[in-house]
């Protein structure tokens, strides 16, 4: 019978499933039973589903109660996992906790000292490998990161979520640094290549939003998200920047994970994909976007700390946690039995 992940025709997994599965059951070895109990929980327990990207605790085990085998056996799960540049990425976002706490300090903030690099934590849901269903995610202030097996195969990765402040670190010995770079400038340049039509399809608003519409619930709310541009009115370049911008998002993952994740995309459809503008063009001046697709939502907002302050988030609105595939795992299951 075939594999619930089977229905679609994607990139095998498989090798990436066993590579993560042995990463994070090397971590679990590697606690003692109290840490293993604060980490692990059943698959079907509801905060597999939780996610934040604000600051404050989480559920599962912080990097701050990890020996350093145990820190460096966790963040082998995140380069397992990830691509080069999504475990950097992650690391980089992590590292400017510390540099956020001393801008709050200066400014005077008195709660500054919650920006903690060890206040990341992680967390398992069922049992890594074999055929069973399990997952595991790390959560802290701007990262949100989940992967999903299903039948040995990693079958989503979303939500994905980074964030960075200050976007730009604006003075100190990291002065201009800038942890996550390529959600703006790629979409910049998509913007850029616009005819003036094109622009008044793709730019919805002259003033961009607070923050991302979605949320951070169970399912993506998308009342708000706008639509804009389609993919199938744009030329041929500009085709290929909206792909580039969306596998920038997808390539967080490692490059088997984000190849089948955007098999996935393209068998839903990209023609009435759409980008959408709100915000000035002006770099330096609060902007937001949001792609819209049949099973794709990308949005990013960088407004708030005078635009220097980026939320950049994807979705998968059939298939976050791996629900649309897992759910024809346990249909599957259910005929075989």
């Amino acid at each position: 019978m075939p594999r619930a992940s089977d229905r679609f025709v994607t990139p095998d997994t498989d090798g990436a499933a066993r590579r993560i599965g042995d990463a994070v059951r090397s971590w679990l070895d590697a606690l003692d039973p109290g840490q293993r109990v604060a980490a692990v929980y059943a698959f079907d327990a509801s905060e597999r589903f939780v996610w934040e990207y604000t600051p404050g605790p989480r559920e599962g085990l912080p990097l701050a109660d990890m020996t350093n085998a145990q820190r460096a056996a966790a963040l082998t799960i995140l380069d397992t996992s990830l691509s080069d540049r999504g475990a950097r990425e992650v690391r980089a976002v992590i590292a400017l906790e510390p540099i956020l706490g001393d801008l709050e300090r200066r400014a005077g903030r008195s709660n500054w000292m919650r920006r903690d690099p060890d206040r990341y934590w992680l967390a398992v849901f069922g049992e890594p490998g074999g055929g069973e269903p399990w997952s595991w995610r790390i959560g802290g202030h701007h990262v949100a990161i989940h992967l999903t097996c299903v039948d040995g195969r990693v079958v989503a990765s979303a939500p994905s979520f980074l964030g960075a402040n200050p976007a730009t670190v604006p003075d100190g010995p990291f002065a201009g640094r800038r942890a996550i770079d390529g959600e703006e400038a790629l979409a910049r340049a998509l913007l850029a290549s616009l005819s003036p039509d094109q622009r008044t399809a793709a730019v919805v608003d002259p003033v961009a939003p607070p923050d991302i519409f979605s949320g951070h619930g169970r399912l993506a709310d998308l009342h708000e998200v706008p639509h804009g541009i389609a993919y199938e009115v744009l030329e041929h370049a500009q085709r290929d920047r909206l792909e580039a911008l969306i596998r920038h998002y997808l390539d967080r993952a490692g490059p088997d994970i984000a190849d089948a994740e955007w098999a996935r995309v393209r068998a839903a459809g990209l023609a009435t994909v759409t980008f959408a503008w709100a915000g000035p063009e002006a770099p330096g001046r609060g902007h937001y976007y949001a792609i819209r697709g049949p099973r794709l939502l990308i949005e990013y907002d960088n407004t708030q700390n005078d635009a220097n302050h980026i939320h950049a988030v994807w979705r998968d609105s059939t298939n976050d946690w791996g629900e649309d595939l897992l759910a024809a795992h346990y249909r599957a299951s259910h005929r075989a039995g």
